[in-house]
Formats: C-alpha cells, sequence, structure tokens
C-alpha cells in the first residue's frame, strides 16, 4: 500500500463523508484551544511580523479544516486588541496528501472569509489562503518562512505500513494479539517518522516559532491497549466474520494493515528531546468519547444512536483505505456488521478516544 498516494479521509458532502462525520475532530480541536491561545502569546512576545504565516498541516477537508484556522487567527486578534497593534496580514497554508478533496476547501473559502468579517473584522485582502498538497513527513516549505504551525489528528498516521508485520495475520493494526515484533515495527516507523517531521519544521519555522500538536494516542505505556487500538479491533472483527463467510479473501485480509500509532505522552516527549530543536511548553492528555453527539444536540434520529455516529466517524476515515485495498462492494456490509459490534460493546464499556496535545517552541 502506498500510503500517500491512498490515505485520505473521505471526500464530498455525502452522509458519509468526512465534511459529515468529524464532530469528534472537531471537540478535539476545541479543547485545545487555551494552548494554541497560550502558544500564540509566546510567540508574540519573541516576535511582532508583519505578516503571520500559519500552516495547518493534515487540515484534511470540510469544516474543521476552517475552524481551526478561524480559532488561531481569534487568538491572534484577541491579542492585537489587548496590545493595541493593528492585525497583520495573514497567509493561511493548507496541508495534506494529494488525495485530500481539496476542491471542497477552496469552494469554502469565500465562506472562510465572511466568517473572519464577522468575527475579526478583518477584510478578506488582508488574509490569503494556500492549498499545499504533499506529505508532511518532508519539506513543504521554505526555511525560515513559518511562524505558527498546527496539527489535530494527523501525526498519528504514519508515512507507510511498517516493515515486519509478518504473524499479525488477522489483525489489521496492533492488537493484544499482536507479537512483540509488530509492535515494534510499528514503533519504530513512528519514531522514524516523528524525528523527520521535527527536522523538517525545524527548517521551515522561524526562531521563537510554535508548534501545538494533537495526536490521537493513549496514557499508558502498553502500545497495544484497548484505550489506543480497541476501535480498530472492532473493525477486523467484522472484516473476519466476513472472511470467514467467503466474502473476503482471506490473503488480502492477511495483508491489510492500518498506518498508524497512537503514542504515549513519554514517547512524543523521548522523540522531541531526542531531535533538540524545540523547547516543550505543554505536555497535555485530554479524552473525548467515541460518540460524537454523546451530550449533545442530535440533528437527526439516527445521530441518537451512538453506534452509528462511531460507525460513520470509523468509515469517513477508513473507507478510502478499506477500497484501495480490496473494493468498494464490501463497504456497506463491512459497516452495517461494524456498527453492531460496536453497538454491544458501548452497552458494556466506557469508550474514548485519549488525545496527546504538545506546545513547542523552536530553539534559538
Amino acid at each position: 500500500m502506498e500510503v500517500v498516494q491512498v490515505l485520505c479521509m473521505k471526500g464530498g458532502n455525502g452522509d458519509s463523508s468526512y465534511a459529515n462525520n468529524s464532530l469528534v475532530q472537531k471537540k478535539v480541536i476545541s479543547l485545545t484551544k487555551p494552548i494554541m491561545e497560550e502558544a500564540i502569546t509566546n510567540l508574540y512576545d519573541n516576535n511582532f511580523p508583519a505578516s503571520l504565516r500559519i500552516a495547518d498541516l493534515g487540515c484534511s477537508s470540510g469544516p474543521n479544516t476552517f475552524f481551526a484556522v478561524l480559532e488561531i487567527v481569534n487568538a491572534v486578534a484577541k491579542l492585537c486588541k489587548k496590545m493595541g497593534r493593528q492585525l497583520p496580514e495573514l497567509q493561511v497554508f493548507l496541508n495534506d496528501l494529494p488525495g485530500n478533496d481539496f476542491n471542497t476547501i477552496f469552494k469554502s473559502v469565500s465562506e472562510f472569509q465572511k466568517d473572519l468579517q464577522k468575527r475579526i473584522g478583518t477584510s478578506a485582502e488582508s488574509c490569503f489562503v494556500t492549498g499545499v498538497p504533499g506529505s508532511f513527513y518532508g519539506r513543504r516549505f521554505p526555511s525560515k518562512s513559518l511562524h505558527f504551525v498546527h496539527s489535530s489528528y494527523s501525526l498519528q498516521w504514519l508515512s507507510q505500513v511498517p516493515q515486519g508485520l509478518e504473524g499479525n495475520e488477522r489483525n489489521i493494526y496492533m492488537a493484544s494479539s499482536s507479537p512483540p515484533s509488530v509492535l515494534k515495527a510499528y514503533f519504530e516507523q513512528f519514531q522514524s517518522d516523528f524525528s523527520m517531521f521535527l527536522r523538517c519544521r525545524s527548517e521551515e519555522l522561524v526562531e521563537g516559532g510554535s508548534m501545538v500538536l494533537t495526536f490521537l494516542g493513549r496514557r499508558n505505556d502498553d502500545p497495544s491497549s484497548k484505550e489506543c487500538c480497541y476501535i480498530w479491533e472492532l473493525l477486523a472483527l467484522a472484516l473476519n466474520d466476513m472472511v470467514s463467510e467467503g466474502l473476503i479473501d482471506e490473503e488480502k485480509m492477511d495483508s491489510f494493515n492500518i498506518p498508524q500509532y497512537t503514542p504515549s505522552p513519554a514517547e512524543v516527549k523521548c522523540e522531541v528531546e531526542k531531535e533538540g530543536s524545540f523547547t516543550i511548553n505543554r505536555l497535555e492528555v485530554s479524552k473525548v468519547n467515541w460518540n460524537a453527539y454523546h451530550g449533545e444536540f442530535c440533528p437527526s434520529d439516527d445521530h441518537k444512536d451512538g453506534a452509528y455516529n462511531v460507525a460513520m466517524l470509523m468509515r469517513a476515515v477508513a473507507e478510502p483505505l478499506l477500497v484501495s485495498h480490496f473494493d468498494g462492494g464490501i463497504i456497506e456490509e463491512v459497516f452495517s456488521r461494524y456498527q453492531k459490534i460496536v453497538a454491544d460493546r458501548m452497552s458494556r464499556e466506557k469508550t474514548e478516544f485519549v488525545n496527546v496535545t504538545v506546545s513547542l517552541t523552536k530553539r534559538e
């Protein structure tokens, strides 16, 4: 599997699109708002640029793309007002892999500019939006060109499926039944990728520049624990049921692996300190319910079903990977079965995503 070519969230605005099934991700961005505001304040303590260049890495598509940018710009506007300064020109770079639905993003730019005018009072002429396709595990911007980098729920995705996953048959990710060699292979791929990410950003950020990065992660030391792998294990159950019934080829199943690693705070800290270009300002863990509408207003009767919400969330995330490896004909059946499995587990267990957020400043 060429991850760069096939990894993307489901595009468009349909019922199963990422645009309509990414409320969990929006909640996670909201949870990090105080950390982003603090990072912006620290940035302006070091520098007051006439033009502020912001990059959102792994921006995806849909409402969250500009929600994150609005939160960042709003933090800048509040600080400028407090300091009695004029809002700088803003250059916003939206980055994701080439398969991302950039067309939907570009169609939303005018709406974003209206929101900017309404919330902050800045005109469209002072905010410039650019799409930047390509992997963030390589250089994407000129040296010392960025002031602030944001990434949410993207850095857990690896640049490739790790090598050396033999013995992990019938699993699609790390699991409680995975041999130690598989856990080691995933961890080493994370180490390689995240260190490369940090090296590239250290070249692209100005001195004193800031980053706020949020991973889907875990609290404990076990990379195969339920708090980070369970949601994929349940999808594997649905796929394996279909293998048993002859609906999916067994060899295809055994060769399918999710290119993701959900790090602990200690692992994130270790890689940052090892690379050496950044100071850690904050390193925090938060939680959010699997069911995006838990405790929220439900826009339809369907959304009152927590398992339906989780299945739609995971479909928006995983469908492009599944289609590229198997074929599109299995999708409806897979997620119908997955919803039933999730409903059973959610009725008996507390189900939450764990988030690891780190705020960094580039060393001078």
